[in-house]
């Protein structure tokens, strides 16, 4: 597992949290906003290629976004993971961390990813 680079993602339907990891630990990667998924999925692909990711991991979640995000990662070949409530977790950890709220707002995505992916290589 060590040796394998993973890329986490925490879909919205305008924007994405990216996480990615090296190891066996994950961290804050980026946010994309999009208008369309055609658009958003060649952009994933690039980051795949260029950071040369082994494992993309999608977070899904409850209710409607969780079919969304099924059929986003099925657009990527990508496994995924229960991230049921990372985005009030990784709110309340950068509140606790001190990060301000405006670098809060715009990353926020990107935190919730990265405790996704996290869990997820915890269990790994």
């Amino acid at each position: 597992m060590s040796d394998m680079k993973y890329l986490g993602i925490d879909y919205g339907r305008r924007k994405i949290g990216l996480a990615v990891s090296d190891g066996k630990l994950a961290e804050p990667f980026r946010v994309i906003r999009y208008k369309d998924i055609k658009s958003l999925v060649q952009q994933i692909k690039q980051i795949i290629n260029i950071e040369k990711v082994d494992k993309v991991v999608v977070g899904i979640s409850e209710n409607e976004m969780a079919k969304e995000s099924k059929e986003f990662a099925k657009t990527l070949g990508a496994q995924i993971y229960d991230e049921t409530l990372t985005t009030h977790d990784a709110i309340k950890l950068s509140i606790l961390g001190g990060v301000k709220m405006k670098k809060r707002r715009e990353m926020e995505d990107a935190y919730a990813a990265t405790i996704m992916l996290q869990n997820y290589l915890d269990r790994q």
